[in-house]
């Protein structure tokens, strides 16, 4: 049944914008750890500004990329052995920043701490350039043969769709990062994030405005969602320029739900388009699972997924408060018997 497909087709979405607009902003933070302050306190405060909350925001990760295994098992096939090497990259930045996040402490030297802060830095970087290029990718299809397999070899992903979602990623997740800074930091980091985050909301939202814009080439009533997308983004800018941090973050997440989803609208029913032949277009009915399995899994999320839902918000609660550099404590040396 064609509705279950759609249903599960609009789940994913929404699982991928929760994942953007989650870990969107502790990828930002990462990319500017070598940048948003010269002391190791300042560095601390980035770190404990997410450090409550990244693992539990890449659940979302987890659960996009599950539930396209498990509800359309031909698009997963077809875009994941088709995007090898981005994927790969996008896997071993999330390895090397998860790393970082933990090592980083447990050294005192400046080499070790420059090393992992920089990997903190490029390993942020690889993930929303990946996620960014691999989402504008499956939006605008690649070329696929009547078997849904990908031809031109190994690079036939790299286009300018794939740069376009790159970039996008990138200059959502450093603005999203800045913004939630400017929201959960004080003094000097938070009005270094507000000014950079004036700065460079505009230029850096370009590529996925764009990226929405080819939503419009599908059905033109998107051009709705797309306006509404521009003008949460302007009303961001002001607000951030305001020093109304709590809004500004709200309206940049707005700003880039209404825009993917136009983008996704815009696609269906396609889930992953050919770009040889339409009729070699993967869609919700081809793509799918089993009426079986799409019911027993949304009776499973039906019960989960509040219960995620609900954990996060708990844990967002408990650690609502600013992070400033006085309240950070002196670093400890790990006792030697642990060390050895």
């Amino acid at each position: 049944m064609e509705i279950l497909a759609t249903i599960w087709f609009i789940l994913i979405v929404v699982l991928w914008i929760g994942y953007l607009f989650l870990d969107g902003f502790d990828l930002g933070v990462g990319m500017l750890m070598p940048f948003m302050s010269r002391t190791e306190r300042g560095k601390r405060v980035l770190l404990n500004s997410i450090g409550p909350v990244w693992d539990g925001n890449e659940v979302w990760l987890i659960t996009a990329a599950g539930a396209m295994f498990a509800a359309f098992p031909h698009w997963y096939a077809s875009l994941f052995s088709a995007l090898y090497i981005p994927l790969t990259v996008c896997l071993l930045s999330l390895i090397f920043r998860a790393v970082s996040i933990e090592y980083r402490g447990k050294g005192h030297t400046q080499a070790w701490k420059t090393f992992w802060t920089w990997a903190m830095a490029l390993g942020s970087t690889g993930t929303a350039f990946c996620i960014g290029a691999m989402l504008a990718i499956t939006t605008t299809g690649l070329p696929l043969n009547s078997y849904g397999d990908i031809v031109g070899g190994a690079f036939a992903w790299m286009s300018w769709p794939a740069l376009l979602g790159g970039l996008g990623g990138l200059g959502f997740a450093l603005v999203h990062g800045l913004v939630f800074l400017g929201l959960k930091t004080q003094a000097e980091i938070r009005e270094r994030a507000q000014r950079w985050a004036t700065r460079l909301m505009l230029p850096a939202a370009i590529p996925f405005v764009v990226w929405f814009a080819l939503s419009l080439t599908q059905r033109i009533w998107l051009i709705v969602p797309v306006l509404v997308a521009v003008i949460a983004l302007i009303a961001s800018f002001f607000a951030v320029r305001a020093g109304a941090e709590k809004r500004a973050f709200v309206l940049h997440g707005v700003y880039m739900l209404t825009g993917v989803g136009s983008v996704f609208a815009g696609a269906y029913p396609n889930v992953l388009p050919s770009t040889l032949d339409a009729a070699n277009s993967l869609t919700v009915a081809t793509a799918s699972s089993s009426d079986y399995t799409l019911t027993v899994m949304l009776v499973v999320t039906v019960v989960i997924l509040p219960v995620i839902i609900g954990y996060q918000i708990f844990s967002y609660r408990m650690f609502l408060g600013r992070i400033a550099e006085t309240h950070i404590p002196e670093a400890h040396r790990v006792p030697v018997a642990i060390r050895s």
